[in-house]
């Protein structure tokens, strides 16, 4: 593999995961059942949905009383009332409601469509629902130091999740939480190649591994887990995924 080539490794988890299921040994497994180690500096990217599942983040829907408002809501919006009250638990603002579809502020700060709240790919999909994590980066950071403790091996790791996006049609995996890997790569202050100085150009590299990584992952095939190999990136003791959402005061769209 030469200096310039990026390789994306997909790694199947044919496990449903449930609560307290350790997401490094999976992962260590999975590359054992593949013939495959780890090398220093891998990114390991992970599906949102897994973490999850391993956290025990799946609410009963039976267990959901909604509120007049969730339910004013709901009629409204023809939603299932129980659902617009996880969203409005698990949100601060609402961004925008209409036609069904409810952009919502995140207690993270994420900005995207339900809070987050899924029921696809989820045992009994009807009655249950999936929440977010409560602390991606913390999630991430813990299945880095498992891992590496594991393997002796530097690593990062990113946790990602799929949203919409308001100017184009489709979704695209982003990243929403990491360790080890700093989220942007800033060429402020670099002169370009004809020696203009760059004065706004950051890139979201992490968004862009996220996105890269669900080539290989997507939604249907029991590939949660991909690594992303021969990137030159960054490292940083104190990262964070908050470090990709722009201020409420740079947003001109709200």
């Amino acid at each position: 593999m030469s200096s310039n080539t990026i390789e994306i490794i997909p790694l199947p988890i044919t496990k449903d995961i449930e609560s307290k299921d350790k997401i490094d040994s999976l992962i260590l497994q999975s590359l054992k059942n593949s013939d495959r180690s780890l090398f220093d500096r891998d990114i390991i990217i992970i599906a949102q949905k897994i973490i999850s599942k391993a956290e025990d983040r799946i609410i009963n829907l039976s267990s959901v009383s909604p509120s007049k408002q969730s339910l004013e809501i709901a009629r409204r919006q023809r939603k299932d009332a129980r659902i617009i009250e996880l969203i409005m638990r698990e949100s601060v603002n609402v961004v925008k409601m209409s036609g069904g579809v409810i952009i919502t502020e995140t207690r993270h700060g994420f900005i995207c469509a339900n809070s987050g709240i899924d029921q696809s790919n989820i045992l009994d999909g009807h009655q249950n629902a999936l929440l977010l994590p409560e602390a991606p980066d913390r999630s991430a950071q813990r299945i880095r130091n498992a891992i590496m403790s594991k393997t002796n091996k530097q690593i990062a790791v990113i946790i990602t999740d799929t949203f919409g996006r308001p100017f184009r049609e489709g979704q695209t995996n982003v990243a929403i939480g990491i360790a080890g890997i700093k989220p942007i790569r800033s060429y402020i202050g670099k002169n370009d190649l004809y020696g203009k100085k760059l004065r706004a150009t950051e890139i979201a590299i992490a968004d862009e591994i996220a996105s890269a990584a669900e080539l290989v992952m997507g939604k249907l095939e029991r590939v949660p887990v991909a690594i992303m190999r021969g990137y030159k990136y960054s490292t940083s003791k104190h990262c964070s995924a908050c470090e990709l959402i722009r201020s409420r005061r740079k947003d001109l769209f709200r």
